[in-house]
């Protein structure tokens, strides 16, 4: 029986991904290489040191140095991007999915690879005691798509792996609750791979329905 669901945050309960790509997409400037959408798409679920070898990759070659400079400059960038957007981060029904689960006697908590995590639960509001547990970037030594976040979740809340739900938007996610062995609930109209279940947006899914498939 599951007895709770772990969320990633960005794409799935916050909006931040337009920030990110225009982070990166100044970065990319700065660097002199080309960056687009279909590349930004590529960055969503790793780490920022990751994201920048995606981004470099085939272009230009950095030291390591460099890297790290050029990682601290787009994570001031996003910083200062997500800080101008405010509580607009927070996605359409989010806060009323939350309770729904909440209410249903579900432990909730948060795995997010972002280091920035804690910031974005404040400035949307989603810090108002949803999560049982929060795990971010801050936290572990691997990223998605290595289980360490969801394991690391998962025992924080005292629950096995297999009583876990994973809502993740990302293929980096789903395929690391998977190696966890957590069911999976995969958002938005990207693939994936293979889930437990979908759905559009957090939006588009009754809470009711999902509690059903948590509780049959």
């Amino acid at each position: 029986m599951i007895k709770a669901v772990i969320f990633d945050l960005d794409g799935v309960l916050a909006d931040t991904a337009e920030c990110h790509y225009k982070a990166w997409l100044e970065i990319a400037g700065k660097l002199g290489i080309k960056f687009d959408r279909e590349k930004n798409h590529l960055l969503r679920g790793v780490s920022r040191r990751e994201s920048i070898l995606i981004l470099i990759e085939g272009q230009i070659e950095l030291t390591e140095d460099e890297i790290l400079r050029f990682m601290d400059k787009k994570n001031n960038i996003y910083v200062k991007l997500v800080e101008k957007t405010g509580k607009k981060l927070l996605l359409p029904g989010a806060i009323e999915f939350l309770r729904k689960l909440k209410e249903a006697g579900m432990k909730l908590g948060l795995a997010s690879s972002s280091r920035n995590a804690r910031k974005i639960l404040k400035l949307t509001g989603l810090d108002k005691g949803f999560f049982d547990v929060v795990v971010d970037g801050n936290d572990i030594k691997n990223t998605k798509p290595d289980p360490e976040i969801f394991l690391t979740a998962a025992e924080k809340l005292n629950v096995g792996p297999s009583e876990c739900l994973v809502v993740e938007d990302a293929p980096a996610g789903i395929e690391a609750a998977k190696r966890a062995g957590m069911a999976t609930f995969g958002i938005g109209a990207a693939e994936l791979g293979e889930c437990d279940t979908r759905a559009l947006s957090i939006a588009e899914t009754d809470p009711g329905k999902l509690i059903g498939l948590i509780f049959p």
